[in-house]
């Protein structure tokens, strides 16, 4: 079962939250076109310690980095590089901030100067969606409502959830039980429900064309579209509870 948070962990959890977000808000307006990603890491670690936080991602085995930089096609997990940004591009900024030994996990893509119109409803969907199904993460709602919910958005959308990357619960581990699936994947009475004190991190990755991902043979950790079709990657940490649910980043 998901770890239940006290009200003493929630706190640690809320603050975590809270220095995530100041950082964010500084990182993303610095984000141009001709910036290396390895600067943005660079950028994200300095605001991270300077507001009283650590990285989570350095907490990963193997993952040197305080960030995840996806470029188009890339979904998730891409480590910074030397690679720099041009005009069109979308990125992702996936970040996470360690507090007191609680982990909260965020993302956002952002298109990088002038996008066609096709690429910002592509992005205005993902983020649309998300702000509508944390609206349902509260106590006694099944999972399944929600992930069927999601599904139902993008895909109307005319776009494709990439099946095999989720949602996680997030605390004492940046990646805890549950899993939270973008798509129903069973009967809804058999997923998970909801209970106040869950903490989640609620994660929609999705892309053009294919539901379908590949691993990146020229950069370790990055995970691609299929058929390299763009990518992008809505995310906030969130605590569950009886009346709505609080967003913690």
């Amino acid at each position: 079962m998901p770890y239940i948070k006290t009200s003493k962990e929630l706190q640690k959890m809320k603050k975590s939250g809270a220095i995530l977000r100041e950082v964010v808000d500084i990182l993303i307006p610095s984000i141009k076109a001709g910036m290396t990603t390895n600067e943005i890491d660079d950028t994200a670690e300095a605001l991270i310690i300077e507001h009283g936080g650590t990285s989570s991602f350095k907490t990963v085995s193997g993952y040197s980095w305080t960030t995840c930089l996806p470029i188009n096609e890339q979904a998730v997990h891409t480590p910074p590089t030397e690679r720099v940004l041009q005009d069109g591009d979308i990125l992702t900024v996936d970040i996470g901030v360690l507090y007191e030994g609680f982990h909260t996990d965020y993302a956002t893509t952002i298109a990088i100067g002038t996008v066609p119109q096709s690429t910002k409803d592509f992005l205005e969907k993902g983020e649309k969606t998300l702000e509508k199904a944390i609206k349902m993460f509260k106590d006694g709602t099944r999972v399944g409502e929600i992930s069927h919910f999601i599904e139902k958005q993008i895909e109307g959308g005319g776009y494709c959830i990439l099946k095999e990357l989720t949602g996680h619960g997030v605390g004492k581990e940046l990646h805890e039980k549950p899993y939270i699936l973008n798509y129903l994947d069973r009967p809804i009475e058999k997923t998970l429900l909801l209970q106040s004190g869950m903490t989640l991190a609620v994660e929609i990755i999705y892309a053009q064309s294919t539901e379908h991902i590949a691993y990146e043979r020229e950069l370790e950790w990055s995970i691609i579209s299929a058929d390299r079709s763009l990518s992008a990657c809505f995310e906030k940490s969130i605590a569950v509870d009886k009346e709505e649910p609080f967003i913690l980043t």
